[in-house]
């Protein structure tokens, strides 16, 4: 990222070790849906340090990691989210090796109860790069405004740390309903300090994410999944007008790479203040836990070694 270049944060990434491949192509596999998987250079599962230099090629200053430990359910279903997380160890390496360079989303588990509670407080007290939680909706098929969630928002509001939730339809054999975007809907108006991100663009319910980040000032929109070429037309008419300020950049890697999503955002029609937003602007503001970019990269957004 040269200097003048526009600030990048992926607000969603999986991890991304080597050792995680088999389980993505396994959770495909059982779809039975012919998924092309690309696994070019700059796509594939790797290290650390190679997963730094693919960022800073391409002017990427942060990524958000989902992580947390194997929970009782986990361990015995593979297919569960826990699985495809990054665990804490590997987080603490990481941050070691590259610090300023990745931050932590807390995997949510609502079937600990306070328990879980109390632990995820302890953590995102103690360490300040711990940003926010995540919630993988559909390993818990608990619609947003689910009872069991709603001490996790209350711990947000204390924190004032955000949460970012998979909105719309599972990638996996699991139920969808729990993703209606819909649901944020009460949770939005009993925590107006909560800082909501709907993920994945809500689909296919996008029209229905779109509404609840125009209703509220505290939801915002996030793209991890869907590279922009796949973007429903109602995000780019909501980006391009009202939700300029709304919308955030993420690939949720695997499912999108890091220069295939930047070199399509640089071909869409965006005013330059709207593209600053979208690409780190706005996660930077959701996300206020996330450190200070660096300006030392070589390369702007979708640019080449």
């Amino acid at each position: 990222m040269s200097a003048g270049s526009p600030v990048v944060v992926d607000y969603l990434c999986n991890a991304f070790f080597p050792d995680r491949q088999a389980l993505w192509d396994e959770a495909i596999a059982a779809t039975g849906i012919n998924v092309r998987v690309r696994r070019g250079p700059d796509e594939a599962f790797c290290d650390a340090d190679t997963m730094v230099a693919r960022m800073d090629a391409h002017g990427v200053a942060a990524v958000l990691l989902p992580t947390g430990d194997l929970s009782a359910h986990a361990a015995v279903d593979p297919r569960d989210y826990d699985h495809y997380a990054m665990r804490w160890d590997e987080y603490a390496e990481l941050t070691k090796r590259h610090p300023g360079r990745f931050a932590a989303l807390l995997v949510v588990d609502p079937s600990r109860g306070m328990a879980g509670v109390a632990d995820a407080r302890a953590r995102i007290t103690d360490d300040p790069t711990v940003a926010g939680l995540y919630l993988h909706t559909h390993s818990w098929d608990r619609r947003f405004d689910h009872a069991d969630y709603y001490p996790w928002y209350a711990m947000c509001a204390d924190l004032d740390i955000p949460v970012a939730m998979q909105a719309g339809t599972s990638g996996g054999l699991m139920a969808s309903e729990c993703g209606h975007p819909i649901g944020i809907d009460r949770p939005a108006l009993y925590f107006p300090s909560v800082r909501f991100v709907l993920s994945h663009t809500g689909w296919p319910w996008v029209d229905e994410a779109v509404s609840m980040a125009m209703k509220f000032p505290n939801v915002y929109l996030g793209t991890g999944a869907y590279p922009p070429r796949h973007w429903h037309a109602s995000v780019h008419q909501f980006l391009a007008g009202p939700g300029r300020r709304k919308v955030m950049f993420g690939t949720n890697f695997p499912t999108v790479a890091h220069g295939k999503a930047l070199a399509q955002i640089a071909e869409l029609d965006l005013r330059e203040d709207t593209r600053e937003r979208l690409l780190g602007g706005t996660a930077l503001e959701v996300f206020t836990r996330v450190a200070a970019p660096r300006t030392d990269t070589p390369n702007p957004p979708g640019g080449t070694p």
